[in-house]
């Protein structure tokens, strides 16, 4: 369903910005330029907004303020990193490398992963890690989420069923990788399911596990339980053990244009990571941010004798 809305989008935003230069184009050359490219390229200022907000609620956050050279490099960052992600990975090639699990022999012993995307994607947004973990011998699911705008309780069983895969070919507890909302889909499974025995560790990255100050304009119901200090979000955490956010490594930034205030992305006593100068999708591909996480994969070494 997604992928058909965003192909969907993509291609409309294409025929409209030739349309316009078509029709203006003997009449008013540069109008014909400057009109289409408005199109095409008209998100970035959508994104401007974004960051120039960020940084007047973020003034009252106790996290690191993020200065203007790195509010900047993180927009330009997002500008490229957003149509790689919405125009063509997820709209045309979710299903470019498909989920292993087999041969048994290959994955078995070797700790998998579960990937689970955020609010408006599917699993083609982790087309970049499943290729390298397709250069790996690691068990892999990407889940798609559906219905999309639907509340994230639902996301549940399909977490579970991936889950279940994964451990079923590789007979350990898998590694949950999430982005954005998927973070809280994923605790929304430890909850139903009481799931932390058969979770290795949890990894979030710009997710708002406090909600967050843009879900104001989200009206579905998984926009709603977005919104800052939302009662869904309280009940999370309710009769939780006492050691759950130990299993969790969020990673989070000062110039996250989706998630903000920047704190809302931490959990207390979990291991909370800044990333400088990131914005919200482009902090999911940073070298640091992916090979931190894939190096959970790999068995610690033996302490010496």
């Amino acid at each position: 369903m997604l992928a058909r809305l965003q192909q969907f989008i993509t291609l409309g935003l294409l025929a409209a910005a030739c349309a316009w230069g078509f029709y203006f184009r003997a009449s008013a050359p540069l109008l014909a330029v400057a009109g289409g490219v408005l199109i095409v390229l008209g998100y970035a200022g959508f994104l401007a907004l974004e960051f120039t907000l960020l940084r007047a609620v973020n003034r009252s956050d106790p996290a690191p303020q993020a200065s203007a050279k790195e509010l900047l490099a993180a927009w330009w960052g997002e500008t490229c990193v957003a149509p790689q992600v919405f125009c063509w990975r997820q709209p045309f090639r979710a299903q470019a490398v498909p989920d292993r699990l087999a041969p048994p022999a290959a994955v078995h012993g070797r700790r998998g992963v579960v990937l689970v995307h955020g609010f408006f994607c599917n699993r083609g947004f982790w087309t970049p890690w499943l290729r390298r973990l397709q250069r790996s011998s690691h068990a892999f699911v990407a889940v798609s989420l559906e219905p999309v705008f639907g509340p994230i309780d639902d996301y549940v069983p399909q977490i579970e069923a991936a889950v279940q895969q994964v451990t079923r070919a590789t007979g350990l507890a898998p590694l949950l990788v999430c982005h954005s909302m998927g973070g809280l889909a994923a605790r929304a499974w430890l909850r139903a399911m009481k799931g932390e025995a058969r979770v290795h560790q949890v990894v979030t990255i710009g997710t708002p596990h406090r909600g967050t100050w843009l879900a104001r304009f989200g009206h579905g119901p998984n926009g709603r339980q977005m919104r800052l200090q939302s009662d869904w979000q309280a009940q999370l955490d309710h009769g939780m053990p006492a050691d759950r956010h130990t299993r969790f490594i969020c990673w989070y930034s000062s110039c996250d244009n989706i998630v903000f205030p920047a704190s809302t992305a931490t959990l207390p006593g979990a291991d909370n990571r800044l990333v400088r100068g990131a914005a919200h999708v482009q902090m999911a591909f940073l070298p640091e941010v992916m090979d931190a996480t894939l190096a959970l994969l790999e068995p610690e070494p033996a302490a010496p004798a």
